[in-house]
């Protein structure tokens, strides 16, 4: 090992700058909603609804008292032992619903009229989607949330 004196060294804050710039994420993506807040209230909470009790329905059927469901105060936790637990939850300032998932990690839903559901945008997966793939292979069963058609879902 060859000693270089501190004078010859490039300053640290050089080093620290090339490594930033080459490790850094990109920015997320951030879409503006046209939704009006009552509007993403009625959508994000028959979701919520729907997801909570089909959620319930295949607890029951799989049978697993490790397994359990949870909903308070626009947070849904879904606890499924040693697979992990995902937590999903409403965020009005931003008129999205977020998903941390013990496999794909955390994921930002938009309301999408167009397909009647919340699909995240980097990769156009729906909520449902991604929560019957994930759960399907967690459990060994097949899982279908049937979480599209949100919209048909509202109490009016």
């Amino acid at each position: 090992m060859r000693y270089v004196p501190l004078t010859t060294r490039a300053p640290l804050a050089t080093h620290f700058h090339a490594c930033r710039r080459t490790l850094s994420t990109p920015a997320p993506m951030v879409n503006v909603s046209d939704l009006s807040m009552e509007r993403y209230h009625a959508l994000s909470d028959a979701t919520m609804t729907t997801l909570l009790e089909r959620l319930e329905d295949l607890l029951d059927t799989v049978g697993n008292d490790a397994y359990e469901v949870d909903y308070h105060s626009g947070v849904l936790t879904l606890n499924l032992g040693t697979h992990g637990t995902y937590v999903i939850n409403k965020q009005p300032p931003n008129k999205q619903i977020w998903l941390s998932s013990p496999l794909s990690g955390p994921k930002r839903y938009d309301y999408i009229p167009e397909s009647d559901d919340w699909r995240y945008a980097r990769d156009g997966i729906g909520l449902g989607e991604l929560l019957d793939e994930e759960i399907t292979d967690m459990l060994r069963t097949k899982v279908s949330l049937h979480l599209e058609g949100v919209s048909t879902q509202i109490q009016e």
